[in-house]
């Protein structure tokens, strides 16, 4: 299980941040803004995006995952269920319900403050239902512990997916292969 990996100042991408993200998810990024955080490797697998694509579409996705290695491991929890048990606590626990709706309010607070999209929903299935999980573990990676709640639970349940050393070739942009081993 990964405790959350510590929040890490956003930062403008540099051209190995984009080289890393296009290697991550095999195209260039779209409405890049910033990278939100780091993996503790130094690759980046959270980045903040405009909410707007250059052609005017919504992007609602403000903190979008790109590690792969992050990516699969939330695909299997998705598989396994951890969407729809998820879903039913909201019904059931209204300490549970009110802090996602916190989580959906800090959501749209932030894209709110690069740009309003009126009427447009939060991401992830917030605050009702638990929609994707990639989605509230990127807003919680970002935002830090304590934000999203759901997002947190989703973390503590990963592996530690840069165990493995950096997920692209690029390789480590501040840790040391020691630091990423502990």
């Amino acid at each position: 299980m990964t405790d959350h990996p510590a929040p890490t100042p956003r930062t403008t991408p540099t051209e190995a941040d984009i080289a890393a993200f296009k290697e991550q998810l095999g195209r260039p990024p779209r409405g890049l803004r910033a990278i939100a955080h780091r993996c503790p490797c130094g690759q980046p697998d959270v980045v903040e995006t405009q909410p707007r694509l250059e052609d005017g579409t919504p992007f609602p996705t403000l903190y979008y995952l790109t590690c792969p290695r992050a990516a699969s491991a939330i695909g299997t929890l998705e598989a396994d269920g951890v969407m729809k048990e998820m879903t039913a606590r909201l019904a059931e626990d209204p300490e549970l319900a009110a802090a996602y709706r916190a989580a959906h309010d800090d959501y749209i607070t932030r894209r709110d403050a690069i740009e309003v999209l009126e009427g447009f929903p939060s991401a992830g299935g917030m605050p009702d239902r638990v929609k994707c999980l990639h989605v509230l573990v990127g807003h919680s990676l970002a935002a830090g512990p304590g934000v999203n709640p759901l997002g947190d639970e989703a973390i503590a349940m990963l592996p530690d997916w840069w165990r493995k050393g950096p997920c692209v070739s690029g390789g480590c942009a501040t840790a040391t292969t020691d630091e990423v081993q502990k």
